[in-house]
């Protein structure tokens, strides 16, 4: 880190840096998942029995790179002036480890909050007809789909992840580490399997890729599940009834196969 502050600018390193760091973390894990699709593996895990086409995958990644280039980019640019006004810095000391935790943490929380009722308003029926159905033309969604969506939509959700920082102006390094946890979490969240070492059988708050992989299943305004980390928002406001049922059905459903055999 202290060769990159010393060759590059803070404007540099806020801007092209988290750019480049969101564009590795991103595609390094969420190709592996369409790997595992194409190739059959693991197919125990998968949430879902249908996988998708081949050109389905590459639509996905074509779109992503202009979205990313024509969207996100330019924006990481604009912003910085903000976030510099804030008291974003790149310069040493590196804050505490005290500080970076409780930080990341109060962005995980005000993130899931303002995604929720975000979500929420992108299942009314104008705005998911003209701008959310577009993330949802995946029904089985696989990893790099977590950000395929409507360029207004990336507007929009996206406030919800940089809005922790933008008030806070953090040092840089708790920014890109913030960025990395919640690029893995999204792509966990849509990569279309439940592994035994997933997060959500360690951390029942925790939503993962079953509690969204449902929200995916159901193509209308009303499909439940809309948090992006956690689930007590839905189960506050009772969003996840649905899913809460069916994962009931299924239980009763193992349980009854166990007593006949």
């Amino acid at each position: 880190m202290q060769y990159l502050i010393t060759h590059f600018s803070d404007f540099q390193l806020a801007s092209l840096g988290s750019f480049f760091l969101h564009e590795s973390v991103f595609f390094l894990s969420g190709l592996p998942f369409i790997y595992l699709e194409r190739a059959g593996l693991l197919t125990k895990y998968k949430i879902q029995t249908k996988n998708n086409s081949l050109a389905a995958q590459e639509k996905c990644i074509s779109r992503l790179l202009l979205y990313h280039v024509g969207v996100n980019l330019p924006l990481m640019i604009a912003s910085y002036p903000f976030f510099r006004f804030m008291g974003l810095r790149s310069s040493l000391p590196f804050p505490s480890w005290k500080v970076v935790l409780s930080q990341i943490i109060f962005y995980f929380i005000l993130e899931d909050f303002v995604f929720y009722w975000g979500h929420r308003i992108l299942h009314t029926k104008w705005l998911y007809k003209h701008v959310h159905s577009v993330h949802h033309e995946y029904a089985t969604p696989f990893g790099l789909t977590s950000e395929y969506a409507h360029p207004a939509e990336i507007l929009f959700l996206g406030f919800a992840t940089i809005i922790g920082p933008a008030i806070t102006g953090p040092h840089l390094i708790t920014l890109w580490l913030w960025m990395v946890l919640r690029v893995l979490e999204t792509v966990e969240a849509h990569c279309g399997y439940h592994f035994p070492w997933s997060l959500s059988n360690f951390l029942p708050i925790y939503g993962g890729a079953d509690f969204h992989d449902y929200h995916h299943r159901l193509l209308y305004t009303k499909s439940g599940n809309y948090s992006s980390t956690f689930v007590y928002m839905d189960w506050i406001f009772g969003t996840d009834k649905g899913y809460r049922k069916l994962k009931s059905l299924k239980g009763d459903a193992v349980e009854d196969n166990g007593k006949q055999t």
